[in-house]
């Protein structure tokens, strides 16, 4: 059984690192085809928050979806589905199409990371659950690292550059067919104690986290080129800014989780809130600056990747059970709900303010982070839901 469980997970994770690549790839190259047809910031914002709101729709089947087809049919299909959507992205220019397929990826990434993520927390002891949580979330990362770097590569390919990235989806199938257990829903995954109604007071911090980290994510591949670019910055060099921040992350997440399993979650977790706060600011200051920027940039990345990978670790922490998989589609919903508002207000901002008004975005979704932990502080412990 043990041999059977190692194998099903290095699977998954594998299987998960390669859809990062694709969905690390698929955006920056959406946001640059835009920007060469003459679009501005706003259509690459509404473009991306359709995606957002693909994933927002199906938040709330994703238990039924999966309990109904099974995890890895329900991951099979969501593969098969975005890299369909991506590829068909290079036959038309018609933007409300883009919007449809967008529409299309984020519903069926959305169910693959919700059954991927819930799985690997129940996987995890609490003893070692930060570190375990970490090779998930930097093996992902790792490969959605290189999606920037992919497009600057395949950038001129103009007539078969989505193919090649829908094609990328495709290199998970493999490992996917692999997998001989996958988790499935409870049968009672409504029961009163595990309600959503119940369980979102005992997680506002991880609730936002997970939301601030979202944003940071699909700004850093969608618009923080284009801010980079507006600072000078060439389009070869701009489209890498994405990949310091996400190399940030990847090395770091294990670091840093198995110092939360040493010093204590919480205190971890505030600390690189504190560190996001701090460094945003000082992007637009150091962005002309190679020595500063891409330090800054690594730091920033492993600190706000922190953010999420924690509320991660503190949502099996404090649920079991059912709880657990309210709780688990609860981080799903504000994933999909900052994706899809986020780029949204960002790319707004930017276009009638300036191309700075990205960083108070992501600021201010930072400090609402570290409101909520505070607040959470201040309340008696809630303990984990059986």
């Amino acid at each position: 059984m043990k041999v059977i469980f190692t194998r099903d997970f290095l699977a998954l994770i594998l299987s998960v690192a390669v859809v990062g690549l694709g969905s690390g790839a698929t955006l920056p190259l959406t946001a640059l085809a835009l920007t060469q047809a003459g679009y501005g910031t706003d259509v690459v914002g509404l473009l991306t928050a359709a995606q957002a709101g693909g994933g927002l729709i199906v938040v709330p089947l994703a238990a039924w979806v999966a309990a109904r087809f099974g995890g890895r049919q329900v991951i099979v299909g969501a593969v098969l589905t975005v890299a369909l959507a991506t590829a068909l992205m290079q036959f038309t220019s018609n933007l409300w199409l883009w919007a449809v397929l967008r529409v299309l990826c984020g519903a069926a990434l959305m169910l693959l990371f919700t059954i991927s993520e819930a799985w690997v927390n129940q996987l995890a002891d609490d003893a070692t659950r930060g570190r375990v949580i970490a090779i998930y979330a930097t093996t992902f990362t790792l490969f959605q690292m290189s999606g920037p770097v992919l497009v600057s590569q395949i950038a001129d390919f103009m007539h078969g550059r989505f193919v090649i990235c829908g094609a990328l989806f495709l290199l998970a199938l493999p490992t996917l067919a692999s997998i001989r257990k996958t988790p499935h829903a409870s049968e009672d995954e409504h029961a009163a104690h595990g309600s959503w109604r119940h369980v979102l007071p005992q997680m506002p911090a991880l609730v936002i986290g997970t939301g601030f980290f979202a944003l940071f994510d699909t700004i850093a591949l969608s618009l923080l080129p284009l801010f980079a670019m507006s600072h000078g910055i060439t389009s070869e060099v701009a489209v890498l800014f994405a990949s310091a921040l996400l190399l940030g992350d990847t090395t770091l997440q294990y670091p840093i989780g198995w110092l939360a399993d040493r010093l204590g979650r919480e205190r971890v977790h505030i600390g690189c809130g504190v560190i996001v706060v701090v460094l945003l600011p000082l992007l637009p200051w150091a962005i002309q600056s190679p020595w500063l920027c891409w330090p800054l940039l690594y730091v920033l990345g492993a600190a706000a990747g922190a953010v999420y990978t924690l509320s991660l670790v503190a949502c099996g922490e404090r649920f079991r059970g059912v709880a657990l998989v309210s709780a688990s589609s609860l981080m799903g919903a504000s994933w999909s709900a900052a994706s899809f508002g986020g780029p949204l207000v960002a790319g707004a901002l930017m276009k009638g303010v300036g191309n700075d008004a990205m960083v108070g975005v992501l600021l201010a979704a930072a400090c609402a982070f570290l409101v909520a932990t505070w607040w959470e502080r201040r309340r008696a412990p809630a303990g984990a839901i059986g």
